[in-house]
């Protein structure tokens, strides 16, 4: 389990998150909501490790995370950032090999099977020797999870993988990521799209100027009472052609707009 307990952080005297207790289960997709500066991606980075709470803790199977060494932590937590930077015009292989780097191990046997692993699991591997920098965007966004999973994490944690991607690279990283939960790693990720959270995620985090507002199974939190009190939107499932809910949102006006 990966657990927040009391987690707060403040910047300039002002609360980004407060009072969080929430713990995430392993082999399951877990989707972190809410609207704009709700405090998702500083949640995220504490789940992660790379931001220290000024109140609480994390505890990775019970044990306070910040006692895990960086690399440590960094073997048993693979971390997504949005817009992952390209700093060097390399091949996709040697990109991907950087993700085990916390390991020292890319040039061993065991290394170069982590690496083909992660490119076969992002269908990357017909353009392996391809350099980054002519990638598209899905395939751009495909390498940086190629990466991550190079590392073999027990957890990924990505923050808006979606963005910046059409509707049909979200739907299959969206894919992706459950088939990687499918087989026993915790992975959660910030998401804006809603309806692709409702359809594909197992749980879900909503939380609403810095505070968790509820916890649990996707359908059990994304009502349409609590989503509109959230987000000053009418919400609704309706059936889909496949015969699974699909949740649409409809526009108050102004009058309605939350300020």
């Amino acid at each position: 389990m990966l657990a927040a307990m009391g987690l707060g952080v403040s910047s300039g005297g002002k609360p980004l998150i407060a009072d969080i207790d929430a713990a995430v289960a392993p082999g399951r997709l877990t989707a972190i909501l809410g609207p704009n500066g709700a405090g998702k991606s500083t949640l995220l980075a504490c789940l992660a490790g790379l931001r220290v709470p000024d109140a609480g803790e994390v505890r990775l199977d019970g044990a306070p995370l910040a006692g895990l060494t960086p690399r440590d932590r960094a073997r048993r937590i693979g971390y997504l950032p949005q817009d992952a930077p390209l700093h060097w015009n390399i091949a996709v292989r040697p990109l991907v090999a950087l993700g085990r780097f916390p390991h020292g191990d890319a040039a061993s046997a065991t290394g170069r099977a982590a690496i083909d692993r992660a490119l076969a699991e992002t269908d990357l591997a017909p353009v392996a020797g391809r350099l980054a920098g002519t990638l598209s965007g899905g395939e751009r966004a495909r390498a940086m999870l190629a990466r991550v999973l190079a590392g073999a994490p027990d957890w990924i944690l990505a923050d808006e993988p979606l963005a910046a991607l059409d509707i049909a690279h979200r739907h299959a990283m969206m894919d992706r990521l459950r088939a990687i939960a499918a087989r026993g790693v915790g992975v959660i990720v910030v998401l804006h799209d809603l309806a692709l959270a409702a359809r594909m995620a197992d749980d879900v985090l909503l939380l609403d100027s810095g505070r968790l507002v509820a916890a649990g199974p996707v359908h059990e939190v994304l009502t349409p009472e609590r989503l509109g009190a959230v987000f000053g939107v009418d919400f609704a499932y309706v059936a889909s052609g496949d015969g699974e809910p699909v949740l649409v949102s409809a526009w108050r006006g102004v009058e309605g707009r939350r300020p």
